[in-house]
């Protein structure tokens, strides 16, 4: 991947953070520290060469589901 590439993302990513921070991470670092490292987690996933018996796109499904688990707790946190 190219520099240009891996810096778009990683702006991205930090701006993406930034503003989930601002609306829903009041008070959670933790919980918005976790939600970054698995989107970075996916695009190294995405990024990987295709396949390896299944087993990339079943962590894909995985991390997915963490990265809901993780809003649904943010968001769950946000109410009380």
């Amino acid at each position: 991947m190219s520099w240009i590439k891996r810096f778009l993302c990683t702006v991205a990513v930090l701006g993406a953070a930034f503003a989930i921070g601002c609306v829903t991470g009041r008070g959670q670092p933790h919980m918005v520290a976790a939600l970054d490292e698995l989107r970075a987690a996916r695009g190294e996933l995405q990024a990987a060469a295709a396949d390896k018996g299944g087993h990339r796109v079943r962590a894909i499904e995985i991390v997915d589901e963490a990265i809901e688990q993780v809003r649904r707790g943010i968001d769950y946190a946000a109410t009380r």
